[in-house]
């Protein structure tokens, strides 16, 4: 460390500000970027944010999910975005999953569901499980999802390629 940053970060201290690298609230993140002049994108109501305030309850989850997209995120699909997807806004896309989540709220069969309505046509075809372990070629916000779940629970996260009810299994 430098003279200079050094004695910023004392005066910072003795001031009462905590350093930037203290991980409390509004510095740097997993998800932000440094040195950026954009907010970070706010948490979608959908979202299950009380899950995902958990810490993780396990180290391997057998989990299987129901992914609802939308037109905005066609890059990330390299082309082959869900036909549905195409139609749908953001806006729309949290409302299918808000209807989906109470059909299950409801006692609907998640399978029935997945096979129905998910745009991973690998996963709603067959059923396919995942296994989820903190170094799973996954995406991050599923992992942390799918480690948080409880057996038999569901919730909703956000990645890059949409919204994902995940249901717990094993």
């Amino acid at each position: 460390m430098t003279r200079s940053v050094l004695v910023i970060v004392i005066a910072s201290i003795a001031a009462g500000a905590a350093p930037a690298c203290s991980g409390s609230p509004g510095g740097p993140t997993i998800n932000s970027k440094m040195n950026s002049a954009d907010a970070p994108p706010p948490v979608s109501p959908v979202v299950s944010s009380d899950i995902l305030a958990r810490e993780p309850i396990s180290n391997t989850a057998t989990v299987k999910h129901i992914l609802i997209s939308w037109h905005d995120l066609a890059d990330a699909f390299q082309g082959h975005l869900d036909a549905r997807a195409e139609k749908r806004s953001k806006a729309d896309a949290e409302a299918q999953v808000r209807s989906l989540v109470k059909q299950l709220q409801d006692g609907a069969d998640f399978d029935s569901v997945m096979k129905a309505h998910s745009e991973d046509v690998g996963s709603a075809m067959s059923g396919r499980t995942f296994t989820v372990t903190p170094d799973a070629q996954l995406v991050i916000e599923f992992r942390q999802l799918s480690l948080r779940l409880k057996p038999g629970e569901f919730g909703v996260c956000q990645s890059d390629f949409g919204f994902h009810i995940i249901k717990r299994i094993g």
